[in-house]
């Protein structure tokens, strides 16, 4: 029996955005297509890093009033403790730095969370704010290292990618998917 790949378990519907996309377009387009994340690319076509609701949320605590300005004594501490690896692994695994990864719940924005935000500078573009490294995997991959991968980097989605091009997405609910039995 020949192994499950990443290309028997990936989304191939991968949405991307550009580099040069204003944030406050990212997020409408993040809530209208009910996604949490995005690869980036450049003007052309060249994968340039990823961008998910948490860089969003990043931006906007930065914006935030601070605990002391505010005088909320109860304010939570940002806990940034994740390590990055730069090694690549094995079964065609490459891992420059995190994908989709961090703390921070990422539950799809909804339409209200978008005016809490308040993203301020209409100039700020995704460049700005994404991670520009990509986790990603071959087609070939099997699914132990794409689940090894996510497990080991804290990762929610990870790319699979042909020839420096993205042909699809895997996130934890594929995988999940493989242990359940639907009729």
């Amino acid at each position: 029996m020949r192994p499950i790949t990443a290309a028997d378990l990936m989304n191939p519907e991968v949405l991307t955005v550009r580099d040069d996309l204003p944030v406050r377009e990212l997020a409408r387009f993040l809530v209208d297509n009910d996604i949490t994340g995005a690869p980036v690319e450049a003007a052309d076509g060249r994968l340039v890093g990823v961008v998910s609701v948490v860089d969003i949320a990043n931006l906007a605590s930065e914006a935030a009033p601070s605990a002391e300005t505010t005088g909320d004594a109860a304010a939570d501490e940002e806990d940034d403790a994740e390590g990055e690896d730069d090694e690549d692994g094995d079964d065609g695994v490459e891992a420059p730095s995190p994908f989709f990864s961090g703390g921070w719940s990422e539950d799809a924005l909804a339409e209200d969370d978008l005016a809490q935000l308040g993203l301020g500078d209409d100039d700020l573009l995704v460049e700005d704010i994404m991670t520009p490294h990509v986790f990603s995997v071959s087609p070939e991959t099997t699914v132990s290292g794409v689940a090894s991968l996510m497990l080991k980097e804290h990762l929610h989605r990870v790319l699979v990618v042909d020839g420096g091009r993205p042909v699809g997405i895997i996130s934890t609910s594929d995988l999940l998917g493989l242990l359940v039995d639907e009729p």
